[in-house]
């Protein structure tokens, strides 16, 4: 009988041991519910509050860093990951590139890209841009300068357009060009509305991929930087990339296939009754050539003395206010596609700097979390000039 009740006594204890071990979420995030643990560790707990006391601290907060992580298995339960892929597929955590870089888990053989090479690529990309305007093709008034306070103010502070000259002729006859203009009237602006390409469309876009990145100096220029870093095994995995994540449609509005990281950067988009996106100088000047736009004011301007410049500009698109609408000015498109997809690629979700002409340029990246495509990777989101440093 003391036996059984020393037996009892011991199975007790041990279970109770054996519990108290599981009342923790180390190594369990993110997997599904388990009735034989005391609490849960994914993201139901949540709703069913019966989390772990460590849930937050071990499974949303240090999930969202590379501590402790680097080259770990990918998990598609992980909202960030810390593997020498995730530069690949945009997925990275936040800290990746100061935590595993330096211990060996960057982006492929070509090991770790460092702020200061993604200073020189752009510098070497700034050389590059043989189709970019002169001070001769392009000439803008700018105007009304007002304060970051003033920019939501919604008042015309500027008479005339801010595109004065611009020579078409020459500037819209070039390849890179021509593409993209065949690509940027190929979109409905209001969010909510499905977008239906028709084959001549989709394969527009293929060829405005092809004519910026693989028919240009400054294209391979790009290429050639992220094949040496082990980002992409050949140009063409490069190109159906960036195809993929510029083009790819996702849902802005109402779960309808109705927007994508060009249209929302370089066309613009309309939502929730206002200008969304919109960092293009070309569709500016069209739109405003056309009597569509109407130029308010800016609010920044680079320190750049020729072309390519930077502007933060106000203005209304047909009854719809955009309160700063940043873009590189006189640039060409394919330099204008390789910075943003060059500070995507490196820097997804965060600020990139660059350098022009010895001036320093931030471009802000975010990434689309709503959706994917191939392996688990992101869509881009949004990219705009943020205010320069002078």
């Amino acid at each position: 009988m003391k036996v059984i009740a020393f037996l009892a006594l011991w199975v007790t204890l041990f279970h109770q041991g054996y519990s108290n071990s599981l009342d923790t979420c180390v190594g369990r995030c993110g997997y599904g519910t388990d009735n034989s643990f005391s609490c849960q560790c994914n993201p139901s707990c949540e709703r069913f509050k019966d989390c772990c006391s460590d849930y937050t601290d071990v499974c949303k907060t240090s999930a969202l860093s590379c501590k402790g992580r680097c080259d770990e298995q990918f998990n598609s339960q992980n909202e960030c990951h810390c593997n020498s892929k995730c530069a690949q597929h945009q997925n990275c955590c936040s800290d990746y590139a100061d935590l595993c870089d330096s211990e060996g888990g960057g982006g492929g053989s070509g090991g770790v890209i460092t702020d200061a090479e993604i200073k020189s690529l752009s510098e070497a990309l700034y050389a590059l841009d043989s189709n970019k305007a002169s001070s001769s093709e392009l000439i803008i008034n700018p105007q009304a300068l007002v304060h970051d306070s003033q920019t939501s103010s919604m008042i015309d502070l500027s008479s005339g357009n801010l595109f004065r000259y611009l020579n078409e002729e020459v500037l819209f006859s070039r390849p890179t060009y021509t593409a993209f203009l065949a690509v940027l009237d190929n979109y409905n602006r209001m969010t909510g509305q499905n977008e239906d390409f028709s084959p001549q469309q989709l394969a527009e876009q293929e060829d405005f991929v092809r004519e910026t990145m693989a028919n240009t100096e400054l294209g391979r220029e790009l290429f050639a930087f992220l094949y040496t870093k082990g980002v992409y095994a050949s140009e063409e995995e490069f190109l159906q990339d960036l195809k993929m994540m510029w083009f790819g449609l996702y849902s802005r509005n109402n779960n309808k296939k109705d927007s994508s990281g060009f249209e929302h950067i370089f066309a613009g988009e309309i939502k929730g009754g206002k200008v969304s996106g919109f960092h293009n100088w070309i569709q500016f000047y069209l739109l405003e050539k056309s009597g569509k736009l109407n130029y308010y004011s800016h609010s920044f301007n680079g320190p750049w003395t020729s072309y390519p410049d930077v502007l933060g500009m106000q203005f209304m698109w047909e009854g719809y206010f955009k309160q700063v609408g940043s873009a590189v000015i006189g640039c060409s498109p394919e330099f204008d596609f390789a910075l943003y997809s060059l500070c995507y690629i490196t820097r997804p979700g965060k600020q990139c700097r660059l350098s022009l002409g010895g001036k320093e340029l931030m471009i802000q990246t975010y990434t689309w979390e709503n959706s994917f495509y191939g392996d688990g990777k992101k869509y881009i989101g949004s990219a705009f000039p943020a205010t320069p440093r002078n």
